[in-house]
């Protein structure tokens, strides 16, 4: 009769790595703290004081990275998804800081250059640290060591996504170490735990459709002796999919596969960007503006700014604006025609404003309104809507977040008259390309594409 080993706890399960984590982020702030009371006083020692702010300084800044799961495992996290955890944890110190240091009245009673260089010197300490750790792992785990060992349970081919990742895998601390197919009989299940036992694999994951519910709850219960950790990653293969997470509600986990990004955090920075920039862009472009407006009065008959309805955000109405570039007429009832080379509609003034996009100029009022963003999906005439969103999959998801006056597409080429299906077909990839890797630096990154090259265009 075999004896069981006898079990010795690892570093990890007796002492909690974010325990640990939080004592050197917590040391590197207080060290931090004496550097700056060095560089602002040239002198070491602090007084009582400082040595209290010093200690709640460090205090809030740990808790407010607890609180926001930052000494979570990094294990299968990006570094600069870590390092942007980190840093929105350090604004929300600032803000407690700042809050505690009004309500009690003790900002003046410290130096403000000891302590913005207290906070400087801190964050580039825990940075540098963060990163150290990370490369340190990273040249750990590529050399075969501190990886987690995966067993995968397919159907298919319901595991190529992730066949199209392995070699990325053990930089994330991770290595699949066999596939298997499912099979529903006694003798497969006992290849199962014989697999997991063999390679002693620390995680089983399930890359199964949606529609093998009860095929899950059978592997759990053929796993139910084993400590093995189960994760389950549907084959979505066929959905298309936008801004899709896990979400929690009502105390019921939602697998969420299609949201806007526009959300809480998200929706304020978009705001302020348009506010700000489109405040900016709008005092600049006025005199440029009031230019074209007479010169659309002198040279053709009609008003200088054309108006039209257009589909914004969550499929509400909206008026848009632009310079008027064509000849007054008429189109028949829901007909939209769109610009195209030699088109005699086209003023000759009318011609220029279009290549050289002036004509969009007055779209930064709707912007200012908050009806458009500065950057986001091209608003398509209604006429347009009606008969795309039939044709082109996913086309209606575009209307998740407010148009733009540039984008994603419209840098990349995809603007102007889209005279075949198929253009239309990558305009909306793009865009929503767009809306699932929404960011601020994506929005500036459009922005100054846009000026670099968006102004002049061949296009009717």
């Amino acid at each position: 009769m075999k004896h069981p080993t006898h079990y010795i706890p690892t570093i990890a399960e007796r002492y909690p790595l974010a325990l640990f984590a939080g004592l050197v982020d917590f040391l590197l702030i207080v060290a931090g703290s004496y550097v700056a009371h060095w560089l602002r006083f040239d002198d070491w020692f602090m007084l009582d004081h400082y040595l209290v702010g010093t200690l709640v300084v460090a205090l809030v800044l740990v808790i407010c990275q607890f609180m926001l799961g930052t000494y979570l495992s990094w294990r299968g996290r990006h570094l600069w998804a870590q390092l942007g955890r980190m840093f929105v944890g350090w604004l929300l110190a600032l803000a407690v800081l700042a809050s505690i240091a009004v309500l009690l009245k003790v900002a003046e009673n410290y130096s403000r250059i000891w302590l913005v260089s207290t906070l400087s010197v801190a964050l580039g300490f825990v940075t540098i640290f963060r990163v150290s750790v990370f490369l340190f792992l990273r040249n750990l785990r590529l050399q075969g060591r501190n990886l987690k060992h995966a067993l995968v349970v397919e159907t298919n081919d319901a595991a190529a996504p992730l066949r199209a990742v392995l070699d990325e895998l053990p930089e994330q601390g991770y290595k699949v170490v066999s596939f298997l197919s499912l099979r529903n009989d006694d003798a497969w299940y006992d290849e199962l735990r014989a697999q997991v036992e063999a390679h002693r694999a620390h995680e089983v994951w399930l890359c199964l459709p949606l529609n093998q519910g009860e095929a899950i709850k059978r592997l759990l219960y053929a796993l139910r002796h084993h400590t093995v950790d189960v994760r389950y990653i549907p084959d979505l293969g066929d959905l298309p999919l936008l801004n899709h997470r896990i979400s929690s509600i009502g105390g019921l986990y939602t697998l969420d596969i299609s949201r806007s990004p526009m959300e809480g955090p998200a929706r304020v920075i978009k705001r302020l960007e348009d506010l700000i920039l489109g405040s900016l862009i709008t005092v600049l472009i006025l005199p440029v503006c009031a230019v074209i407006a007479i010169a659309i009065k002198m040279t053709s008959s009609g008003p200088v700014i054309f108006k039209q309805y257009r589909m914004g955000i969550n499929g509400r109405r909206f008026k848009v604006y632009k310079f008027r570039s064509m000849e007054v007429h008429e189109e028949g009832s829901g007909q939209v025609t769109q610009a195209h080379f030699g088109d005699p509609r086209i003023t000759k003034l009318g011609a220029f404003l279009r290549r050289t996009s002036l004509d969009e100029l007055p779209q930064f009022y709707n912007v200012l309104q908050g009806r458009m963003s500065i950057v986001g999906p091209r608003p398509h005439a209604l006429a347009h809507n009606e008969y795309y969103k039939d044709v082109v999959e996913s086309y209606m998801q575009r209307h998740k977040v407010k148009p733009g006056i540039t984008g994603w597409a419209q840098v990349n080429g995809l603007r102007g008259e889209t005279d075949t299906l198929e253009k239309m077909e990558k305009r909306v990839q793009h865009d929503l390309w767009y809306i699932d890797n929404w960011s601020l630096w994506l929005d500036l990154k459009i922005i100054i594409l846009t000026v670099w090259k968006g102004f002049f265009n061949d296009q009717p």
